[in-house]
Parts: structure tokens; C-alpha cells; sequence
């Protein structure tokens, strides 16, 4: 089993906002979120949370992870994630350790740690995470960040898109995490 590297609690929020794959509007992010809410009661419990962190990471996500993230992303504190909460979360974003968070984001894509994320592991990702899009869709999605042309997207490109706000934009993090997505 991979150990999984203790950055702490906005490591795992920013990787929900990754798995958010870069959401660029409201409706966008009301889908996900209730992808996430699996009950339908309006709002991400700890173990909801705690399977979507699971779904991202090379290993499973324990109860006490899931808790720490549930402690950064829920600012009534109590216990869940409202859909506000995880608007701003995936919209908003915010802290001061963004570089970071998005080097982190990057890193649950690039599933080879070879440095660039290619259709096949962005395909392998939005599987994980329940959603439906073909490979060839993820082509298009990565061909639109991709500006050297070598069919991947590296974090230098992956970077600007997220501060830039091309067509594609990098929105959200699911896990700092924010992910390449391309609006249909």
C-alpha cells in the first residue's frame, strides 16, 4: 500500500477542488456537488467527503484525513459541507498557499509522476471520480490547455490556465486542488 504524504488538511481540500475538475459555473459545481452527496440531503458528510478523497488518492483516505479536510472546508463547523461552503471552495478558492495547492492538484492527475498529465490519466481520474466522458473527450480537454503541442499538459501550462482563464479554465480541487476541464 502507497503511503500517502501527511501535508496536512489543505492538501486534501484542495484535492476535492481537483476533483472538481475546474468547474466554470454555478451549475457546473451544483452537479458535482451533488455527485459527491451521495444521500441527496443537501450536504457532503465526513464519509462522503472521506470517498471522494479516496476516489482521488492512491490509497484509501481514512476517516481522521477526511476529518481534517471537513475541519478546512466547513466554516459553520457543523460537520458537513453545504453547497455555499463548497461553492466557495471550488469558485472562490483562497488561501496563501495556492502555488502549492495547485502543484498538489496537478499532482493527482499526473499519475506517472512524469511531470505531465496526459488524456489517459485525466481519463482515469474522471473515471475515479464517477464522471462520465470519454477518452477521446479527455483529448480535447487536455488539447485545449496543451500549448507546446506534445499532447499533454505540463504544470507550466496547467498553471497559466488556472491564472489565465482560457476557454478550459482551471476553476476549482477537488484535491488545491483543481482540475483541467474543459466546458462542453
Amino acid at each position: 500500500m502507497a503511503k500517502r504524504s501527511n501535508s496536512g488538511s489543505k492538501r486534501a481540500a484542495g484535492a476535492v477542488a481537483a476533483g472538481s475538475c475546474c468547474l466554470g459555473n454555478i451549475d457546473e459545481v451544483i452537479q458535482v456537488f451533488k455527485q459527491y452527496d451521495k444521500n441527496g440531503d443537501g450536504r457532503i458528510s465526513c464519509e462522503e467527503l472521506r470517498d471522494v478523497l479516496s476516489a482521488l488518492a492512491p490509497s484509501p483516505a481514512s476517516l481522521e484525513e477526511a476529518k481534517r479536510a471537513m475541519s478546512e472546508i466547513d466554516k459553520d463547523g457543523n460537520g458537513y459541507i453545504d453547497l455555499d461552503e463548497f461553492t466557495d471552495l471550488i469558485l472562490g478558492g483562497s488561501g496563501s498557499d495556492t502555488s502549492k495547492e495547485l502543484k498538489d492538484a496537478f499532482d493527482l492527475y499526473d499519475l506517472d509522476q512524469n511531470g505531465l498529465i496526459s488524456a489517459r490519466e485525466l481519463h482515469e481520474v474522471m473515471k475515479k471520480l464517477g464522471q462520465k466522458c470519454s477518452l477521446k473527450d479527455c483529448r480535447k480537454m487536455i488539447g485545449s490547455v496543451d500549448k507546446d503541442g506534445d499532447g499533454n499538459v505540463n504544470f507550466e501550462e496547467f498553471k497559466k490556465e488556472w491564472e489565465g482563464g482560457g476557454e478550459g479554465r482551471v476553476v476549482g480541487l477537488e484535491l488545491g486542488q483543481r482540475v483541467v476541464h474543459v466546458s462542453h
